[in-house]
Parts: C-alpha cells; sequence; structure tokens
C-alpha cells in the first residue's frame, strides 16, 4: 500500500513549527462513576503524540468516546478521564478544549486534547462543512486510530481529505502493513482460522477468503454447519440448517482451487453447555443425538497444527471451542501454541482471539495482533477501508 508515514515526514524535519492534528483511538471502557478501567488504547497512541511533539508540532488530539448524541454534549461524554490519565502517563498537563472546530490555540511544543468528536454535528455523516473546518485547523492530518478505519467520518475521512497533508501514525501504518503483509502477498501457503458461532455472521468472509487462502479452518458454531453439510452427525449442537448450501459453495470453491476446508475427524462433546459437564471425546462420525460439539478432538488438533507449522502465512479470527472452560480449551490452546511455534508471519484479530492470545501467553509469538475489531473483520471480507482508501489517494494526488 503506498501511503505517506508520519514516521518520514518527521525524519525529514517536514513538522517542525507545523500544526499536527492527530486521530488516536481513545475509547478506553469505563466504570459508573467515569473511572478508566483499561487504558490500553491510551498507552498505544502515546508514541505518535511524542513523536509529533519530539518533532517540534503544535500538536492536537481527538478522539470519540462512548456513544454520544451529536450537538447535544453531556458530561459522561467528556474526554476529561482520558486527559488526565493521557497526562499521568506523559507526565506532563494535557489541557482539554471545547467547542474546537472554529479555532484551537496551540504552539510549537504544546499538546492540547480536543474534546470528544463524536458530539460535533455531521461527524459520523462526514459532512463536508464540518470536516473543511477541522481540515482548517492543521497543516498536516494524522490519522492513528484504525479501530475507526472502517468508518468514513468527518474526523478519519473527511478531514484526510481536504488536510494540506494526509497520512498514517505508528499504529495505523502498522496495522496498514501488516494487512498487506497477510492478504495483499502474503507468502505461501496462507493459512486462515475463522471461527465463531455463526455462519451468517462471517458468511462474507468465508466467501472472500475462499478465493485467496490454500486451508479454510473453520471452528465453532461455523465448523458445526460445515460438518453437517459433510453429510455428519452434530447432535443438538448449534448450527445453521439454512446455510448449508452457503458451506458447500465455499468448500467447493476451494475444492476448485485446489485448498481445501479441512473437517474435523473427532470432537470433544458434553450433554450440556457448562463448565463441568463432562467432557468426551468422540469420532466426528459417532456424535449422538443429544451431544454437543464443543471443541474439536485431540486428534483434529495435531492434524491442524501440522498445517500450521507448515503456513507461510496465518490469519487468526476466533477460538475453535468453547476455550473459557477448561474441559473445551485443548483445541484452541492446541491452535495458539502452533500458531506461536510456527515460522509463519500470522496477524490475528477479533476480541475472543485476542482474549485466547493473552489466555495462552503467546502475545510476543503473532507476527501482528490487530486491535481494530470491526475494521479487521472488513478487512477480512475484502472491502477496502475507507481510511486506507483516502489516504492511499492523498499519497499519489
Amino acid at each position: 500500500m503506498n501511503f505517506i508515514r508520519f514516521s518520514d515526514l518527521c525524519a525529514q524535519g517536514l513538522v517542525k513549527g507545523k500544526r499536527v492534528f492527530i486521530r488516536a483511538d481513545l475509547n478506553v471502557p469505563q466504570d459508573e462513576a467515569g473511572h478508566i478501567t483499561e487504558d490500553t488504547r491510551i498507552r498505544a497512541s502515546i508514541p505518535c503524540i511524542q513523536m509529533a511533539l519530539g518533532a517540534g508540532a503544535a500538536v492536537m488530539v481527538t478522539s470519540h468516546l462512548g456513544r454520544p448524541t451529536e450537538g447535544a454534549f453531556k458530561p459522561e461524554d467528556s474526554l476529561a478521564p482520558v486527559a488526565r490519565r493521557l497526562g499521568e502517563l506523559m507526565g506532563r498537563e494535557v489541557p482539554l478544549k471545547s467547542n474546537w472546530v472554529d479555532g484551537v490555540e496551540v504552539s510549537p511544543g504544546e499538546l492540547v486534547l480536543l474534546e470528544n468528536c463524536r458530539v460535533n454535528k455531521g461527524e459520523k455523516k462526514n459532512d463536508e462543512a464540518l470536516a473543511r473546518k477541522m481540515a482548517a485547523l492543521c497543516d498536516i492530518f494524522v490519522h492513528d486510530a484504525f479501530g475507526t478505519a472502517h468508518r468514513a467520518e468527518a474526523s478519519t475521512y473527511g478531514i484526510a481529505k481536504f488536510a494540506p497533508i494526509a497520512c498514517a501514525g505508528p499504529l495505523l501504518a502498522a496495522e496498514m502493513d501488516a494487512i498487506s503483509k497477510a492478504l495483499a502477498n502474503p507468502k505461501r501457503p496462507l493459512v486462515a482460522i475463522v471461527a465463531g458461532s455463526k455462519v451468517s455472521t462471517k458468511l462474507t468472509i468465508l466467501k472472500a477468503l475462499a478465493g485467496k487462502v490454500d486451508q479454510l479452518i473453520v471452528g465453532g458454531g461455523i465448523a458445526n454447519t460445515f460438518m453437517l453439510a459433510n453429510g455428519l452427525p452434530i447432535g443438538k449442537s448449534l448450527a445453521e440448517r439454512e446455510l448449508l448450501d452457503e458451506a458447500r459453495a465455499v468448500m467447493a470453491a476451494m475444492k476448485a482451487r485446489g485448498a481445501e476446508v479441512p473437517i474435523p475427524v473427532d470432537v470433544v462433546t458434553a450433554k450440556t453447555f457448562s463448565a463441568d459437564a463432562p467432557a468426551t471425546v468422540k469420532a466426528a462420525d459417532g456424535v449422538a443425538d443429544d451431544d454437543l460439539i464443543l471443541d474439536i478432538g485431540p486428534q483434529t488438533a495435531k492434524q491442524l497444527a501440522a498445517q500450521l507449522m507448515a503456513a507461510g502465512t496465518i490469519v487468526w479470527n476466533g477460538p475453535v471451542g468453547v476455550f473459557e472452560f477448561a474441559a473445551f480449551e485443548g483445541g484452541t490452546r492446541a491452535i495458539a501454541e502452533a500458531i506461536a511455534a510456527s515460522p509463519a508471519f500470522s496477524i490475528a484479530g477479533g476480541g475472543d482471539t485476542l482474549a485466547a492470545i493473552a489466555k495462552y501467553g503467546i502475545e510476543k509469538d503473532v507476527g501482528y495482533i490487530s486491535t481494530g475489531g470491526g475494521a479487521f473483520l472488513e478487512v477480512l471480507e475484502g472491502k477496502t477501508l475507507p481510511a486506507f482508501e483516502i489516504l492511499q489517494q492523498r499519497a499519489t494526488g
């Protein structure tokens, strides 16, 4: 992907004395009293801010927080707790500016946080007048919020269109590089793991990947639907019988290219969905009518691990079993450990996937962990994200 990198502008001395507007993702969880309960996103945004300050810029940062009503600011929508935490982490005061759209006073070496951008009328609809006003505030616009890259909003897309210079911050650039490496120019074989409860929520992803990957490993409720489409019994397991033809179409598309969807040869079953339910390993064709399939079996896990060890690139979205329950975590653990040990470049994303990565402590062994849930899924669907599109346009135009 061809785009301007903020780090390059800084290295070339083109940022000194300039007004820099950073769109960060500071949308952190808060408790009922408004206290931040987890600050990863704030910490992740600091390198870009420090880069701008170190290059001698006048720095403005904004983000959305929660789901405010446009044009109707309420105290709970305020970025005040974020400003406090950012100040603590950076060891400096971070002033918070309200009603900033029509002008902001900020000098080189200074940093200000601009109040919740989603409160501005026209933000979500990417209103041109609002976008132009934002663009007029800066000399350089830096998009560093991958979690919003799939949305064309005034503070993510419109401002990038009208700002004198539009570029990618270090967080967004890393996502763009990783996605390009995994999907645009992958080292083969390319193996994708797509798991989740329903085929319907991942159908467009499965179809898009069916034309690209060499192995498409399905897990969770999705695997049950594929097993059923292969004529295997699944008992009372979660599946979508109305999508069997869609599952067969994905398998046919893969087979036509000499690729495949590996179907489990054994599974772990229980009679009830609970953490203390006795777990039984069964052959894939031996599932009883009152069984629930809650994980892939050890033989299947071993086969899939071997495929992951031989892969050139791995894309991982979703655990392959109910890994929250100890008796049904074997498959997901085996997949996680194989990805960690594989020489392949791996990219992983999605909330449950991140929880599995944390549970098995393999963060350092995954090539790239994507933080943007919805944006990551849209990339897997084969969509061009609005943020990528506009930044590539601005790099060439």
